[in-house]
């Protein structure tokens, strides 16, 4: 399986997260949540997860392994 790089995953997930705020604020715009739903497509491609709640747990899980890894 492919793996994303850390960068692009710690976007999508920022991404994400960011569009799912809004969306909580005010009435979703039809372009708003047409980047959600894009996003969340591509985050679950690019961790291997069938759904957003598992591509966003395995994106954090990745993110968190990266820093453990990187940490002298």
């Amino acid at each position: 399986m492919l793996m994303a790089h850390p960068t692009v995953l710690r976007n999508l997930l920022e991404h994400y997260e960011a569009l799912r705020a809004l969306a909580k604020e005010q009435v979703v715009a039809p372009h708003i949540h047409r980047q959600m739903q894009d996003t969340a497509y591509t985050l679950c491609v690019s961790t291997g997860a069938r759904d957003i709640d598992q591509a966003l747990a395995e994106a954090r899980r990745r993110l968190d392994d990266e820093l453990a890894a990187a940490a002298p």
